[in-house]
């Protein structure tokens, strides 16, 4: 299984930008999908978080300013990230909790990451 994230890059406070993250791979199912991120010099903190019937939720730092969305049937998870501040500025991994086929067939559950994808926000 492999998580491919794709968005981010360099973006002015206030502004907006969209995170993309589709999962591969022999993929039975997928069942919570998420945004981690990681500022410099700070430990890994959840941003949004969504389950297979939608139900999300967010770190309060977000709120009302961050949306997660996900398309089951492309098996991909969205961010969408808007009133964007200086202290969004992280690298976004996103997470998947995948059941999967292994070549054994055999199932598989795991929790899989993306590569990770430099949101910089400039004042």
């Amino acid at each position: 299984v492999q998580l491919q994230a794709s968005g981010g890059g360099l973006v002015q406070a206030g502004g907006s930008t969209r995170l993309s993250c589709a999962a591969s791979g022999n993929i039975v199912r997928i069942d919570g999908m998420g945004w981690v991120r990681q500022a410099p010099g700070k430990q890994r903190e959840l941003v949004a978080h969504i389950q297979s019937d939608g139900t999300a939720n967010y770190a309060d730092s977000v709120k009302g300013r961050f949306t997660i969305s996900r398309d089951n049937a492309k098996k991909t998870v969205y961010l969408q990230m808007n009133s964007l501040k200086p202290e969004d500025t992280a690298v976004y991994y996103c997470n998947a909790e995948v059941l999967a086929l292994t070549e054994s067939s055999a199932f598989e559950a795991s929790r899989s990451w993306g590569q990770g994808t430099l949101v910089t926000v400039s004042s």
